[in-house]
């Protein structure tokens, strides 16, 4: 008897170390997109998977990879093409391996208590899509030669129509192959260029399947979550207004009006997506210290602590990493080797998680304004049980402190 009680106590051991750790709620998580070209000087899922013991130990939750599809050919830019170019939605780039490599990055990413999620292109295709050439040509918008057409400067883009139910139908069962495969939820690029009510029905449908998945609008209008559903939409506005205080154009009354316009205008249970940089702002704009300077470090802090913030960390940006990642050419980060800024963020984080005030949402805690003397803003998230207060100072030398009781 005593032999039995052992082997099951050891057994009961065995399985507790083979779980995974315990995620976090969604309105506590910490988003971290994954730009998989340049993670590694190989490119791959599999030299990606080796990172994602890094990623648990810095303590993020959600990682988010950039498109992984095949890139389209025609009208190609640089040498490997626009990852937001799709070729085909059921597939994997090739660049980066294979479906296997895929679901193997996946399951490890679980097995370590992380979420993931991939970036979803909606709105149009490569212009030598599968879909161009296997489906009816009223799949996409077209000229009066019947040649596809494309927004702005994407060349390389195909415009699907959203006109078109079919198009609705082709859309939401390439969504469903990706959660099968067992992901978590999507980042939706440009998600207001497409019918809000279509996303409003495929929310509503895959969640009757997934009910736990995450939805990441990139976009700002407050239908993404009225009608839509998302969780979370991009503080585009919230991100300028930092680059503009850390530049000396702004600060503590643009900040203050910001915060009280957007809650305002956004539900209560929105998640707002924060940041100091993403895979635009860094190849287009600069990276955060060519924005923000000895500021980059303050804004940080306050994209994890103003109220309905979900924060972002970028590729490098956890350590330093203080370069322009090339859009469509190879140019990877050489190595991970932690740093202060290593020590920065895995301290943003830990203060993130310990304290449920700081949730994006409802569930966050309560905000107030404490005093707005000069160039400092002090204010309050509070909850029963957790009340954390922050000061911020928004001109050099860019103080922070963070207290909670």
């Amino acid at each position: 008897m005593k032999k039995t009680i052992i082997a099951i106590c050891a057994a009961l051991m065995a399985l507790a170390c083979t779980q995974a750790p315990q995620q976090q709620p969604l309105e506590n998580s910490v988003v971290y997109e994954m730009n998989v070209r340049q993670y590694t000087p190989e490119g791959t899922f599999a030299a990606a998977q080796q990172q994602l013991p890094r990623l648990a130990e810095l303590g993020v939750d959600i990682v988010w990879l950039m498109p992984i599809y095949p890139i389209g050919v025609e009208g190609r830019k640089g040498t490997l093409g626009s990852y937001y170019a799709v070729k085909n939605y059921c597939d994997i780039n090739p660049e980066f391996g294979t479906l296997e490599d895929f679901d193997n990055f996946v399951a490890e990413a679980h097995r370590l208590g992380l979420r993931v999620i991939v970036d979803w292109v909606a709105n149009h295709t490569s212009p030598d899509a599968v879909w161009v050439t296997g489906q009816a040509p009223e799949w996409y918008e077209r000229d009066a030669e019947g040649n596809t057409t494309y927004t702005a400067d994407w060349s390389d883009t195909a415009n699907l129509n959203y006109e078109n139910p079919e198009v609705w139908k082709g859309m939401q069962a390439a969504l469903r192959f990706w959660m099968e495969r067992g992901i978590d939820g999507f980042r939706c690029d440009m998600a207001c260029e497409v019918p809000l009510e279509f996303w409003q029905e495929t929310i509503a449908g895959l969640r009757a399947d997934y009910p736990h998945m995450y939805w990441l609008a990139e976009g700002e209008e407050p239908k993404l979550h009225t009608l839509s559903d998302f969780n979370a939409s991009y503080a585009w506005e919230l991100h300028h207004l930092l680059n503009a205080i850390a530049q000396g154009k702004s600060g503590v009354e643009e900040l203050v009006a910001y915060i009280e316009k957007d809650a305002a205008n956004n539900p209560a249970d929105a998640f707002r997506l924060m940041f100091t940089s993403n895979h635009d702002e860094n190849s287009w704009a600069g990276t955060e210290f060519e924005r923000m300077g000895d500021a980059a470090k303050l804004m940080a802090v306050l994209t994890f602590t103003l109220p309905n913030g979900q924060p972002l960390i970028y590729t490098g940006q956890e350590i330093g990493w203080n370069k322009r990642f090339e859009f469509f050419e190879t140019d990877p980060v050489p190595a991970w080797e932690e740093n202060e800024y290593t020590d920065f963020y895995k301290w943003l984080i830990e203060t993130r998680h310990a304290n449920p005030a700081l949730s994006a949402g409802d569930k966050g805690g309560v905000f107030e304004i404490v005093s707005t003397d000069d160039s400092t803003l002090v204010f309050t998230r509070t909850l029963p049980g957790n009340k954390v207060t922050v000061k911020a100072e928004l001109k050099a030398p860019w103080s922070y402190e963070i207290t909670a009781e």
